[in-house]
């Protein structure tokens, strides 16, 4: 097996996030669902983007918030998901290539836009999202650039893009050529209300595919159908090898040999945002596994990423994670 050249290759969502201050009359005209996620369409898209005065433009999804996070710590890392040939698409992989994170995918010529992600940020700080997936959900084994996977020692899988067939596959053949590399796989389970619909195909691509599984406890829930956490705990540990759990301020459940471990989170003066947590927590956990460190600290790590996100508005690190790394005494 050949050393690899990142230590984590992402594959999911490439959206541009449009994040602009408004009022509640903005709001009102244009008939937005306060402190909510509105599904929407090109064309309403393109209005309200044209409608966002003085915006600030930054590539986003919940996996290259991960990727990004793994940057801030230190780590090498590249990403790969579909954007159009489009103004925003430019956007989005100038601003990856921006933190260091090569984005080698080939845009889309023909079909949607490039995905977005329009958030109108109130005074009060609710942030009103309005969503185009766009040319995100386009993804196909196609995409899935061979070179960069096998150049990552551990291909991470956003859950979200596992919703269109095309995309299922593309999972199944990314993994396929990660694992005949010598790497390893992780999936995050990204939402509950992609459990619900994904159920049966996530259950089968984790027992076959899934080295490394992320999830919150509602997913894990959803996933073995049951109410009782401990139970589904024991299903996850006969179904991958390693696993977190997060548990929102109990911190998390990480599974690997032996008895699952608990991990505190880390104490927090004042949560502004809660927007990236299991986003960077991803992050933490995934650098420290490329260091090889025992899980218990990669789940540290994961808490120093989350605190630090859920202290500001946005889902990326404002402060160097890895400087928040060294002043909790972890070597990395």
């Amino acid at each position: 097996m050949t050393a690899a050249l990142y230590d984590v290759v992402g594959l999911g969502n490439a959206i541009v996030d449009v994040i602009s201050k408004q009022d509640d009359a903005f709001l009102a005209k244009w008939g937005i669902n306060k402190d909510a996620m509105n599904l929407i369409e090109e064309d309403r898209a393109d209005l309200l983007t044209d409608a966002s005065v003085d915006a600030l433009e930054t590539s986003g999804g919940s996996g290259a918030n991960t990727i990004a996070g793994i940057a801030s710590l230190g780590g090498k890392a590249a990403y790969i998901g579909k954007v159009a040939d489009d103004r925003l698409g430019k956007v989005f992989k100038a601003d990856m290539e921006n933190v260091g994170v090569p984005f080698p995918t080939a845009p889309l010529t023909e079909g949607p836009a490039t995905a977005r992600s329009i958030i109108f940020v109130t005074p009060d700080g609710k942030r009103s999202m309005n969503t185009f997936l766009g040319a995100s959900v386009e993804f196909s084994p196609s995409d899935v650039d061979r070179a960069t996977v096998e150049a990552g020692g551990i291909l991470y899988l956003e859950g979200y893009l596992f919703d269109k067939e095309a995309a299922k596959a593309a999972f199944v053949h990314a993994a396929e050529i990660a694992h005949a590399a010598g790497r390893k796989v992780s999936l995050t389970l990204s939402d509950s209300f992609c459990v619900d619909r994904h159920r049966d195909s996530f259950r089968q691509l984790i027992r076959t595919q899934v080295d490394i599984l992320f999830a919150n406890e509602e997913e894990l829930l959803s996933l073995y159908e049951t109410r009782d956490f401990d139970a589904a705990v024991e299903q996850l540990q006969a179904d991958t090898a390693i696993a977190a759990v997060t548990r929102s301020e109990k911190g998390s459940v990480v599974i690997g040999d032996g008895e699952p471990i608990s991990v505190p989170a880390e104490p927090v003066s004042q949560v502004v945002d809660t927007t990236g947590a299991g986003d960077q927590y991803a992050a933490g956990f995934l650098f420290g596994i490329s260091r090889d460190l025992p899980l218990a600290t990669c789940a540290h790590l994961g808490h120093i990423a989350a605190a630090e996100v859920i202290s500001h508005y946005g889902p990326r690190p404002e402060v160097s994670l890895s400087e928040l790394a060294a002043r909790a005494g972890i070597d990395a």
